[in-house]
């Protein structure tokens, strides 16, 4: 049975029915409302948690081990990449414990060089390597023919990814035309298998913050679960508002319910604006109390950050010299 066939299939025992407009419609619509204020409260207090300091480097090092270190700018260049596959394996150059990142994330013409920078350390994350994610599915506005999506994925999986990160069409979702949104996801989680049967993990960048509403968030989550998205993600990172604790703490949420559904784990990556350990933390907080610590790990859970790193090595650092390192102690991005 094909991936897209097993989606379908789970789909089908879940909605009543087969997933056409009128399924998805009636399920999705029947979900229970999101309670705004209620969310945020809950939200907030994951925020107020204290964290001893055996604990703080125990989650710093957590931290680094669940960053997929990004960069997507037009103007990536295959050093550029080189240099940052340098960094995702040695992030701090002074203390050869830090942790290795769980990935590089690049556009799918870099993943060659990723690849070749990485070497022998090009592996699951969960086993101690480093791992290649590759936007796809014209990231990240997601405006492109079908075709050109499936092809964008294609070539990423033959260049080696070992993860992609597709967008949906935010249009099709907002017009209510669900059974588009459902059936391109179905179709690239199929591109995503490889000759030897084997298959890319594939993230579902949902783009929140053009949802609008938190009903629609949970909604999409639910919609990308449904047609087979190994991981939830929050943004691309080049809209605004892009990862927010409320929107991270909803998703997990839909990850909990779909979990004491099914007995499957689903994957979350809240990506973009997480900038300070303080507020990586916050996410680690909210991630072990809603869905439980056994999330905490690569395969279940990834901050998609640039800049996140060098706070937390900077932190790390203040921990065992007991003085703050200034921006000249870590790498630049």
């Amino acid at each position: 049975m094909t991936t897209r066939e097993l989606s379908r299939r789970t789909a089908v025992d879940i909605l009543g029915g087969a997933p056409d407009d009128d399924t998805l419609r009636r399920f999705l619509h029947g979900l229970p409302g999101v309670d705004a204020v209620g969310l945020e409260q809950r939200a907030a207090a994951m925020g107020t948690r204290s964290i001893k300091t055996t604990s703080k480097k125990w989650a710093l090092d957590r931290i680094v081990g669940l960053i997929d270190l990004t960069t997507l700018e037009g103007a990536d260049t295959p050093g550029k990449v080189r240099s940052l596959v340098a960094k995702a394996q040695h992030p701090d150059a002074m203390d050869p414990d830090c942790p290795t990142v769980a990935a590089v994330c690049v556009y799918g013409d870099m993943v060659p060089h990723a690849i070749a920078a990485l070497g022998d350390r090009h592996g699951d994350p969960d086993e101690g390597g480093i791992g290649v994610a590759a936007v796809a599915t014209a990231f990240p506005s997601g405006r492109a023919s079908l075709a050109v999506k499936l092809a964008d994925t294609r070539d990423a999986v033959e260049a080696g990814a070992d993860e992609i990160d597709m967008v949906i069409d935010r249009g099709a979702f907002l017009a209510g035309d669900y059974s588009t949104v459902f059936d391109q996801i179905v179709q690239v989680k199929q591109a995503c298998r490889r000759d030897d049967g084997s298959s890319a993990a594939l993230k579902v960048i949902l783009e929140t913050g053009e949802l609008n509403t938190y009903d629609n968030v949970k909604r999409a989550s639910w919609l990308a679960i449904l047609a087979g998205g190994d991981f939830i993600k929050t943004s691309t990172g080049k809209v605004q508002p892009a990862a927010t604790l409320p929107v991270t703490l909803l998703m997990l949420e839909v990850v909990r319910d779909w979990h004491r559904l099914t007995g499957e784990r689903i994957g979350v990556k809240p990506a973009g604006g997480i900038r300070t350990s303080k507020d990586a933390v916050k996410y680690l907080v909210t991630v072990a109390e809603t869905v439980g610590e056994e999330w905490l790990q690569p395969h279940l859970f990834r901050f998609g950050a640039s800049s996140l790193l060098n706070d937390v090595l900077l932190q790390r650092q203040k921990m065992t010299t007991g003085r703050y390192s200034g921006p000249d102690y870590v790498t630049l991005d």
